[in-house]
């Protein structure tokens, strides 16, 4: 069996025990113990190969907790960011978890413990919390503590015997499942499910976008994180040593911040190597003091309602000021675009999911397009296929910001045709070689009839201010060609059959009365 054929069929058996164990409850509102207890058991052999240090004569997890030294137990937290003791380790609390009557405070408590233990640590900030949406009192687990007890166990059961090993980080066989659940979860949750994850074809789209032409990058940022997937491809398409400084976001859910927080870790990223931070990112931005960043990538909330003027003091803020307007309260699209084009450092380059409407519509959004032209910051907006994300079949676009332009021309790319996406099942899908073949043309900035076109800042300025792709991009005509002297002739050789039929029927007609 190859490598690819071991991977699907590992992702079957995780989405059958993922099914099996949530029984009657919505997957969607069941996915938080799923992700939680493949996180802990993820931590939890982390950890271990951490301590064990590849002695073969130290099993960690047969040891008693009071045999680990407090200097142990101090270095383990400034390197890992947190400390497990033998007893609370995934192996040993599935091992009994069938005949644990009292599992579900059991977990709570190592939960807590987990995460206590970077109180007082520089990894204080990245730990906390990361367990408070595995909640073992829950009703979706059952009414009763022993409901509760026997759910649970299916769950560690169920996580225990996936065919997992953290030895194996090539393969990053953890992260690699995390994001298929994470993945399935949100293609059967509909629009929320979009709101949380970008698919990974999209992703690997706009994160080599961002850091393309680039040879390193100080770090790279997502204003809407979701569940960090967007951050995590440019590491799959970059390396580890490509991103100096790591790995910065914003995300606005509680729950889809810590499904982010652990998906960094399971992605073997350590918390001093990310800052994932909770908040509403246009009114109270985080990583000021960490701006510029060389990489920028985002697929924020289609035209989310933000406070825009009712706060007159956002129109001298630093991000907005530059545009002279704010976004409009109901479509908060551009205050996206101008709070990263404010992080962006003066070599990097940015690459934002936006929905079509703020390329052509007036008002505020047309005052911000002007700003973004006039300041010959935008380097090129790719139109893509529809029914390419979860929950929705809009057809987006890409909007790619730069600071260091080295001319003032705005480049155009219609990769909306059949030539750029596969039909699927339920969606379309960008393959890697439709993804090539964009990267490929917004790369050569070469003009292709019905495709590309890169056109001179006046042009824009003529037309308004207008960025919509097919203002600039002339779509091809598939109209069938008809010949009009040709159709006549087959009309006239048509009628003269029917002529000479009428004339045989009337005669046979005749001689038939007669």
């Amino acid at each position: 069996m190859t490598g690819h054929q071991q991977r699907d069929e590992l992702h079957r058996k995780i989405w059958a025990i993922a099914n099996e164990v949530r029984g009657a409850v919505d997957g969607w509102d069941f996915k938080q113990f799923v992700l939680g207890a493949l996180f802990y058991r993820f931590i939890s052999e982390n950890f271990t190969t951490y301590i064990e240090a590849g002695d073969d004569s130290v099993n960690y997890a047969a040891m008693s907790d009071s045999a680990i030294p407090d200097a142990v137990k101090v270095d383990a937290i400034k390197t890992k960011g947190y400390f497990i003791a033998p007893s609370q380790l995934f192996t040993n609390v599935a091992k009994h978890a069938n005949n644990n009557e009292s599992l579900n405070t059991d977990l709570a408590a190592i939960f807590k413990a987990i995460e206590g233990s970077a109180n007082g640590h520089s990894s204080e900030e990245d730990i906390k919390g990361l367990f408070s949406d595995f909640d073992t009192t829950s009703n979706r687990l059952g009414n009763t503590v022993k409901d509760k007890n026997a759910r649970l166990a299916k769950v560690l059961k169920g996580v225990e015997s996936l065919t997992l090993k953290f030895e194996d980080a090539k393969g990053d066989l953890f992260g690699d499942a995390y994001e298929y659940l994470i993945s399935n979860y949100a293609a059967n949750a509909g629009k929320s499910g979009g709101e949380f994850f970008t698919p990974e074809h999209v992703s690997k789209l706009i994160a080599q976008l961002a850091v393309h032409g680039q040879s390193s990058v100080n770090k790279i940022y997502d204003p809407a994180a979701g569940s960090g997937s967007l951050l995590l491809q440019a590491k799959k398409h970059c390396g580890d040593h490509f991103i100096e400084d790591g790995y910065f976001g914003q995300e606005i859910n509680y729950t889809t911040y810590n499904l982010a927080r652990m998906n960094m870790f399971l992605h073997n990223i350590n918390y001093d190597k990310f800052n994932i931070q909770n908040g509403n990112t246009l009114e109270q931005p985080h990583f000021l003091d960490e701006r510029p960043f060389d990489a920028i990538v985002s697929n924020p909330p289609y035209s989310v309602r933000w406070k825009g003027d009712e706060d007159p003091t956002l129109i001298n803020d630093d991000r907005f000021a530059p545009a002279g307007v704010l976004a409009p309260k109901s479509k908060a699209d551009f205050a996206f675009v101008l709070h990263a084009l404010h992080y962006l450092s003066p070599k990097g380059r940015a690459a934002i999911v936006c929905f079509p409407g703020i390329f052509y519509r007036g008002g505020a959004e047309q005052k911000i397009r002007k700003h973004l032209v006039d300041s010959n910051v935008v380097e090129s907006v790719i139109a893509l296929a529809p029914n390419l994300f979860f929950g929705t079949t809009i057809a987006v676009n890409i909007l790619v910001l730069a600071k260091n332009k080295r001319d003032s021309k705005i480049q155009f790319i219609d990769a909306s045709g059949e030539e750029f996406f596969a039909k699927k099942t339920n969606t379309n899908e960008m393959s890697d070689a439709h993804i090539a073949r964009i990267l490929e043309i917004f790369a050569s900035k070469a003009n292709e009839p019905h495709i590309a076109e890169t056109v001179d800042q006046q042009r824009v300025i003529d037309a308004d201010y207008n960025l919509s792709v097919s203002a600039y991009v002339e779509p091809k005509d598939t109209r069938e060609v008809v010949d009009i002297a040709k159709l006549n002739a087959e009309l006239k050789t048509t009628v003269a059959k029917i002529d000479r039929l009428r004339s045989d029927i009337d005669a046979i007609v005749a001689e038939i009365e007669a």
